[in-house]
Order: C-alpha cells, then sequence, then structure tokens
C-alpha cells in the first residue's frame, strides 16, 4: 500500500474525481458545439470524426496504459494522460480546419484513456478497505454526472462564450488536477517491470480504428457492400486474430485473457458491454425525441437528461456505500431490473406522451444504469492482486466505452432505417424529397416552413422510428440483468488483500 496522510488522501481523491470529471466530459461536451464548430470550420463530411477520434484514441489507449500501470507505477502515466490531455485540449481551442481538430482531438483521447482507468484504479490502491465502497460510490457519480452534464455545458459555452472555450476549460481544471495529484501522491508500491507487449499494443489499436472507420462511415461516406466496408471489416478480423494470439504468447501481455477466467471478472466485462450500450442510446435518443417530436429547443432537450443524471447519482452512490453489505450481484441485479423496466417503457413514447412521462422514464434509466458505474469497477478488481488491478481496471472501462461505441453504432443505423421506411410508408415515391435525414426536424426555423400536415407525418415518422429504436435496444439492458444472474456472490471484503 501507499503511506500517505489522510489529509494527502483527501486532496488525491479531489485531484482524481477532477481528473474523471474532465475526461468522462469530454465525450459528450463536443456534441451541442458541433454545429457552430463546423459553420466556422467547415467540413460538415467530416464532423462526425471530431468525437469519433477522441473515442476511438481513448478507447485503444485504455488496456495499454492500464497495463504500463502496473508495470512502471500508476503516477508516471497518469500525470502523463493528463498533460498530453491538457495539450491536446489547448491544440482543440487553436484549430484553423476541421482536419486540425480531429487530430488534435485524437492526441486529447490518447490523454484521456490513460486518466479515467488509472485514476480508479489509483484510488483502490490508497483508500483503506472500509472507505473503499463509499469512494466507488463517490467516482461512479462524478462519470455518470460528467456524461450527462457534457451536453449541457457544451450548449452553454456555445451560446455564451465560444466553442472554443469547449476545449479550453480543460486547462485549468488539469492542471488543477495535475497540481493536487503530483504534489500529494507518493507511490511506494514497488512494480515488476517487464518487457512492452509491443505487437499486441499495435493490433489493438490497428483493430480498433479498422472496426471504428467501418462502422462510422459504412452507410455515409461507401456503401456497407461495398468494397472499402470488406476491406475495413476483414482488417479488423485480421489484425484481432493476430492479437489474440500475441496474446496468448506474451509474456506481459496488454490484456490478459487469463483473467476472464475470473466469472466475477468475465461477467463485469460483459455487463458493461450491454449496459453501456443501452444507456447510450437513451442518451442520444430522448434529446433527439424532445426536439424533433415535441418540439423543445436545445435547452429543453439537455435538461429532459438532468433526470437520468440525478438518478444515476443517487444509484452509484447508494451502490457504493452498500458493497461491503451486499454482494455485487445482490445489487446490480434489482437496478439493472430497472434499466431493462425504463428501456420497455422508452419504447412505449408516442408523439402525446406527456414530458412529465419522459422525465419519470428517465428517472428509471438513471437508477437502473449508475450503479454499474460505481460496482462494475469495484466487482472487476476483486479477484486480482495490486499487480493486476491497473490492467482488470482499464480492460472493463475499455470495455464499457466499446459498448457505448457500437451501441450508438448499430441503433444509429436502425433508427435511420425505420425512419426512411416510415416515410416510404406514409409518402411513397415522394419520400426521397424529405430525405433520410431526421435531423431536420430538429431546426425550429426549419419546421415553420414546412406545411402543418407534411410536418405532423415527419413527426410520426420520427417518434415511430425511435419508441422503435428503444425497443430494440431493451436486448443489451436485458443481456446485461441476465449476465448479472451468472456473477458469483462475493462482496467487497470478501478477501483479505
Amino acid at each position: 500500500m501507499n503511506n500517505i496522510g489522510q489529509s494527502n488522501i483527501k486532496v488525491v481523491i479531489g485531484g482524481l474525481l477532477l481528473a474523471i470529471l474532465v475526461a468522462a466530459m469530454d465525450n459528450t461536451i463536443v456534441t451541442t458545439a458541433l454545429p457552430s464548430i463546423v459553420g466556422e470550420l467547415g467540413g460538415v463530411d467530416k464532423f462526425v470524426w471530431v468525437t469519433s477520434a477522441y473515442l476511438v484514441a481513448q478507447m485503444a489507449g485504455m488496456p495499454i496504459f492500464g497495463k504500463l500501470s502496473d508495470m512502471y507505477g500508476r503516477k508516471r502515466f497518469f500525470m502523463f494522460g493528463l498533460l498530453v490531455f491538457m495539450i491536446g485540449s489547448m491544440l482543440c481551442g487553436t484549430a484553423d480546419t476541421i482536419n486540425e481538430l480531429i487530430i488534435f482531438r485524437a492526441i486529447q483521447g490518447i490523454g484521456g484513456g490513460a486518466l479515467m482507468p488509472i485514476a480508479f484504479t489509483i484510488m483502490f490502491d490508497i483508500v483503506p478497505l472500509k472507505d473503499r465502497g463509499k469512494m466507488s460510490g463517490m467516482f461512479g457519480a462524478v462519470f455518470g454526472i460528467s456524461s450527462v452534464f457534457g451536453p449541457l455545458l457544451g450548449a452553454y459555452i456555445t451560446e455564451y462564450i465560444n466553442w472554443t472555450w469547449v476545449f479550453y476549460i480543460n486547462i485549468p481544471l488539469g492542471l488543477i488536477a495535475f497540481i493536487m495529484v503530483a504534489f500529494f501522491y507518493k507511490e511506494s508500491l514497488e512494480r515488476s517491470k517487464g518487457k512492452i507487449d509491443w505487437l499486441g499494443a499495435a493490433t489493438l489499436v490497428g483493430a480498433v480504428v479498422s472496426l471504428m472507420f467501418a462502422v462510422e462511415l459504412g452507410g455515409k461516406e461507401f456503401a456497407w457492400m461495398s468494397l472499402q466496408s470488406f476491406a475495413l471489416f476483414a482488417s479488423f478480423v485480421i489484425l484481432t486474430i493476430v492479437f489474440v494470439i500475441a496474446e496468448r504468447r506474451a509474456v506481459e501481455p496488454v490484456i490478459d485473457f487469463s483473467m476472464f477466467k475470473e466469472r466475477l471478472f468475465a461477467t463485469s466485462g460483459l455487463i458493461s458491454i450491454f449496459s453501456g450500450a443501452a444507456f447510450i442510446t437513451a442518451s442520444v435518443y430522448i434529446p433527439f425525441y424532445i426536439q424533433g417530436v415535441q418540439g423543445g429547443d436545445a435547452t429543453n432537450a439537455g435538461f429532459v437528461l438532468l433526470p437520468m443524471m440525478v438518478g444515476s447519482v443517487v444509484s452509484a452512490s447508494i451502490g457504493g456505500a452498500l458493497m461491503t453489505r451486499f454482494t455485487y450481484r445482490s445489487f446490480l441485479v434489482p437496478t439493472l431490473a430497472l434499466l431493462t423496466i425504463g428501456m420497455i417503457l422508452l419504447a412505449t413514447l408516442s408523439v402525446d406522451t406527456p414530458r412529465f412521462m419522459v422525465v419519470v422514464f428517465m428517472i428509471l434509466v438513471g437508477l437502473g444504469i449508475g450503479a454499474s458505474f460505481s460496482v462494475i469497477p469495484s466487482a472487476a478488481i476483486h479477484p486480482f492482486s495490486i499487480r493486476k488491478r491497473g490492467a482488470a481496471t482499464s480492460t472493463v472501462s475499455f470495455l464499457r466505452t466499446f459498448g457505448m461505441t457500437i451501441g450508438i453504432t448499430v441503433f444509429g443505423i436502425i433508427q435511420s432505417h425505420l425512419f426512411s421506411r416510415n416515410l416510404t410508408k406514409q409518402f411513397g415515391t415522394e419520400a426521397a424529397r424529405f430525405s433520410g435525414d431526421s435531423r431536420a426536424l430538429l431546426s425550429p426555423e426549419a419546421r415553420a416552413n414546412i406545411p402543418t400536415d407534411i410536418t405532423d407525418q415527419l413527426i410520426s415518422a420520427l417518434s415511430s422510428s425511435i419508441s422503435s429504436t428503444f425497443f430494440w435496444a431493451i436486448v443489451p439492458a436485458f443481456l446485461a440483468l441476465l449476465t448479472a444472474f451468472l456473477m458469483s456472490k462475493e462482496k467487497l471484503g470478501d478477501k483479505i488483500e
């Protein structure tokens, strides 16, 4: 363990929480600023990569930095990640073209890939066992808050200041976190240095990038059945096979597949994938519903996410506090049941659903997802010694981000297809006039120029496509619930560390 005084631990925890806040928030804060960014820099055909570049770099870096932190120490890689993240943020604010911004977002993402998993791992290292549950709840709550609060903050900064401050705001916050951790965290644990698995790292990054290009560009820049799509998916498959072979032979693999032999870790990883896919679908399509179907503005849409944020904070905090009294499974089963019920209720949305009922549904989703933010990281490291905590935490973080990324892509394809099909049913051969892009309904100005009878049909088509998308999103929520039943029955403190 690390020899840190109680007062220093509080300062370090504060710095870690701040780092998690900015790193997680940068997944979403840019979304509401994108129209202004594209309006100034141009490149509407590339705007999706402003978000995806960050996500790809962050996701690919998570398991690599987690493993390196086990081998060479947490502090140096956390500080490195924070510095890279701040440099990337500063560069993003100075970008003159969309291509520059995409490159700088990737630099940001590299730093973000080190921050979140290592922050959780440092907390597990320095906090006594009796307080670890409470701290897990706090860390999970901050992650939940930042994921939902990001779009609101991004909208406010863009409207009242300037979109560049969506990135510049990270610099003072990052400096505070840097000082708090650099000067108060004294890492004394000896590390077992080993050979870096370069082949595993390279093939992992290549596989992730290939998959992301395939799902982001397929059906947009080129057809799903095109040569480009085939090449990207083939590249993903080949690199994944090489990665698996490399990891089985490596002395110090980036992702140690033997960890998945532990039932608690394997089920935690699966829950992270499935619950992440369901959560991101609700986060994206509820604002879409409020603006496109109910005619609210961007602020209205953002505030409808607040009930989910409050629910997730409550659930994460309670889950963390009760981990020493109840098994991980006994807390995740009822909360993931709430997530499933919430998704079922969202599938009933229609043009006439009262705003109040939408708020109730979102509270249920928040209560259902929040516990996983605090309980899953603790469950994932439970079977392992301190020397594997970094790899365990970062792998589960990677799997959650992977689930969110694939989820929003798959359900985005489903929603777009359903909306186009609904338009064809209502307008026949004239459907092409209204385009398959349902986001046109998000602009009050555009809506005002459309005849009322046409608008009503468009809204009906959009509402049906969103509710049907939520119907399909019940699947990952239910799979997360089923997986929770398969967890073994440990609770925090069952093992002497």
